[in-house]
């Protein structure tokens, strides 16, 4: 016996699948922009970071910046990251650091320097949140020495062997938010020239603050 085909049920059936089949272009459709969206944001978020801090090392690189001070920082040799020295940079928030490297011994003037770096960083002003002031040393202070610099603002870490191998001599390093030292200052060697180093680092932390606002 034959079956007979209602027309209304096979256009019903037709309706059905031409609906299913809109439902899922459209959620693919869907996905597929959410995706480029968010492709799109993650681009966006690093250029937010990462752009204004290679602007400022590109201007330092290539002199775009007056920077006029007669112990100016100088730009390494060679890369060097935190995470070689062994500092955690998770622990700073996205700061610009101050590391001043101390010698084995702090005789007077190694003092005096500790003071200028110190009196550099206040002068930032408004713009102190955004670097950390950080010594390393190994053990070199008298008990009421340690208890002056705990009252201040320096990070104080430990010399490690690590460190020292990679910072041979005592030195003023300048890192950037993402972990990379970029400049470095030598100390004065007399302490006539203290105002002048400590000049020195204010210039060059207020022009890559500028420069820069990721930090």
């Amino acid at each position: 016996m034959a079956t007979s085909i209602n027309p209304k049920d096979s256009t019903d059936d037709n309706t059905v699948t031409l609906i299913s089949n809109s439902t899922s272009n459209s959620d693919h459709t869907s996905n597929q922009t959410s995706k480029h969206r968010n492709r799109r944001s993650l681009l966006l978020l690093l250029l937010v970071f990462i752009l204004p801090i290679l602007v400022a090392k590109l201007a330092l690189e290539n002199q775009w910046l007056d920077l006029g001070v007669t112990n100016q920082g100088k730009l390494l040799d060679q890369p060097l990251t935190l995470s070689q020295l062994g500092i955690n940079e998770s622990e700073y928030d996205k700061q610009w650091l101050i590391i001043y490297r101390l010698p084995n011994v702090c005789p007077e003037i190694c003092l005096h320097s500790i003071e200028a770096v110190h009196n550099s960083y206040v002068a930032l002003g408004k713009d102190m949140p955004r670097v950390s002031p950080v010594l390393l040393n190994k053990n070199i202070f008298s008990v009421q020495q340690s208890k002056q610099l705990a009252k201040s603002q320096w990070q104080i870490l430990t010399l490690t062997s690590q460190m020292n191998n990679l910072l041979l001599e005592p030195q003023v390093l300048i890192a950037d938010p993402l972990g990379n030292i970029i400049l470095r200052h030598q100390l004065p060697e007399k302490i006539e020239q203290q105002a002048a180093f400590g000049k020195a680092i204010i210039a060059d932390m207020k022009k890559l603050l500028k420069y820069s606002k990721v930090g």
